[in-house]
């Protein structure tokens, strides 16, 4: 699908706008990731869901592709949880919340519910950017300006 991307001159930044169905920073819908999660937490197994989930690649990297959306999502539920504790119970878990909101697309649900919280929740379902790496200081990305060190061997 593809996605409106935006340019805002004022602080020169572009932006996304996003559909509700699609997941932030991964390929596919939010429904796919959540059909991921669900799977997980039927067969208690990365492997085992990885294994039915990803036939078509080595198990390796159908536990990476799994684990990927697992944590991202396990990790939205557990902030929204805390965040919003009165209306999504106690327990972080989608099966939990799929039938707390009655609904077979619960992450679609909870990117409306927890619509102000979006730019700090993780990926798949909130917006929050990867960190950047930060440089220990003296690490630039230029070079020094001068003459080349001497090499070993005078060449």
């Amino acid at each position: 699908m593809r996605v409106a991307r935006c340019y805002c001159p004022q602080s020169r930044q572009t932006f996304s706008l996003l559909p509700d169905c699609l997941s932030s920073r991964l390929v596919g819908s939010l429904d796919e990731a959540e059909q991921v999660v669900v799977r997980v937490e039927a067969s208690r197994s990365v492997e085992q869901a990885a294994a039915s989930l990803r036939p078509d690649i080595e198990l390796p990297g159908a536990v990476r592709w799994v684990r990927r959306r697992l944590k991202g999502v396990r990790a939205a539920l557990v902030a929204l949880v805390t965040l919003l504790p009165g209306e999504l119970g106690a327990v972080a878990e989608l099966h939990g919340l799929r039938e707390l909101l009655g609904s077979e697309r619960a992450l679609v649900e909870l990117r409306e519910i927890a619509g102000i919280h979006l730019e700090a929740l993780p990926r798949p379902l909130g917006f929050h950017p990867a960190r950047a790496r930060v440089r220990k200081s003296g690490q630039g990305l230029q070079h020094e300006t001068g003459p080349d060190p001497p090499r070993a061997g005078g060449f």
